[in-house]
């Protein structure tokens, strides 16, 4: 059975939006809810709402990678949003919402752990 993305937050064009877009076409995954990035912009006060019920946080920036456990060991709010957002003041594309765990970025590794 294929796995369902409750939220996915994408931009056109961006390559590492394609590397995820790859990525879930050959594991035949959807989401409910495609987000265009360049449409939407999602600043601290959206990401909140974003992060309400959430349990984990992934982000990632090139080969660099942040775990959250936002139940146990909460970071402080500075660092968890230097994480999450872009120089645009807006969340970094692409992101995806599955249950309660949130993935920031793009890295297959990671991706496999945390949607398993």
């Amino acid at each position: 059975m294929a796995k369902r993305i409750n939220w996915y937050y994408r931009r056109n064009n961006c390559t590492t939006c394609a590397k995820s877009d790859a990525y879930m076409d050959q594991r035949s995954m959807t989401a409910k809810e495609v987000v265009d990035a360049r449409k939407v912009k999602l600043g601290k006060r959206e990401i909140a709402a974003i992060l309400r019920g959430t349990s984990k946080v992934y982000a990632m920036r090139g080969k660099k990678s942040v775990e959250f456990d936002l139940k146990r060991d909460p970071p402080m709010e500075k660092v968890l949003y230097e994480n999450l957002i872009g120089p645009t003041g807006s969340l970094r594309a692409p992101a995806v919402r599955s249950g309660k765990t949130l993935i920031v970025g793009f890295n297959e590794d990671v991706w496999k752990e945390a949607l398993a």
